[in-house]
């Protein structure tokens, strides 16, 4: 490779990218982040109308191609739908960030302490955070295959799917008006995907499609400032990550600058698991 072409690594022009969770707080900037890199995204999410907004925002700031298609990730036949959808829309599929996650509907429930930690609510968030990544995976995957032109899936995990949680920077930490804590299904599934990620990885390679772990660490996204402070404190760089600051690392898992790169964490965590 001359000098000269390396400028152009990270140019994601003519590339179509699926971001499932698109939608949400971190999953929004993401698309805005492939978008300004060239590429042509699907706003994919449970919120549709949430998805159709940003993918307008998208056209008009940054004059790509965007669309957004309503898509349970739990349900085969949804997730098979949404993947027709992109093909039809925008052709062949090159990336994948597989985002999607869930929260429980019952927040009480869902930070409960362990020893009485409903099953209900455990199998609710497997559902979409193991469930529903390996449902969107297969699809995408297969699709890619068909291709023949290889790809990149880029799954995301958290530093809890690597590590176990520090407990104590729970104590008068709040979420939304709820003690919070680390329930336990957040942890198991993510450690599913950094599982699931590596086999896939290895079953994938003679195709040509890398599949790669996104591990970020804490995000603010409207914990209380006790929770932040404390968070900070036992991270290195001393605070808690902004939302862009994931966007590189998705925008390097997407483009050519990552072709000899598979199988792997790209851990965003200020820090936090070199303590």
């Amino acid at each position: 490779m001359k000098n000269s072409d390396l400028s152009g690594l990270f140019d994601l022009t003519g590339k179509n990218a699926i971001i499932t969770g698109g939608a949400g707080i971190i999953g929004s900037r993401l698309c805005h982040g492939l978008s300004a890199f060239g590429a042509n995204v699907a706003v994919v999410d449970v919120n549709l109308e949430a998805a159709e907004a940003l993918a307008d925002e998208i056209r008009l700031e940054h004059g790509t191609g965007a669309v957004a298609i309503g898509c349970d990730v739990s349900s085969q036949d949804s997730v098979n739908d949404m993947v027709g959808t992109v093909c039809s829309e925008l052709g062949d599929i090159h990336f994948l960030h597989n985002n999607a996650a869930a929260k429980s509907k019952d927040l009480a429930g869902f930070f409960t302490a362990f020893e009485d930690f409903s099953f209900d609510v455990w199998r609710e968030i497997m559902d979409v955070n193991l469930d529903g990544v390996f449902l969107v995976a297969q699809a995408v995957g297969k699709r890619m295959v068909k291709q023949g032109l290889g790809g990149s899936i880029l799954q995301t995990a958290s530093t809890y799917g690597i590590s176990g949680p520090d407990f104590r920077i729970y104590e008068g930490s709040e979420y939304l008006g709820y003690q919070i804590t680390t329930p336990p299904v957040y942890s198991a599934s993510k450690a599913g995907v950094v599982g699931l990620t590596k086999y896939l990885a290895t079953y994938w390679a003679e195709k040509n499609i890398r599949v790669n772990t996104l591990v970020p660490g804490g995000v603010e996204s409207g914990q209380n400032e006790t929770f932040q402070k404390m968070y900070g404190s036992r991270t290195p760089l001393g605070r808690m990550a902004n939302r862009d600051e994931m966007v590189g690392a998705v925008v390097y898992a997407a483009s050519d600058a990552s072709t000899y790169m598979t199988g792997q964490m790209l851990v965003v965590d200020g820090g936090w698991t070199a303590w």
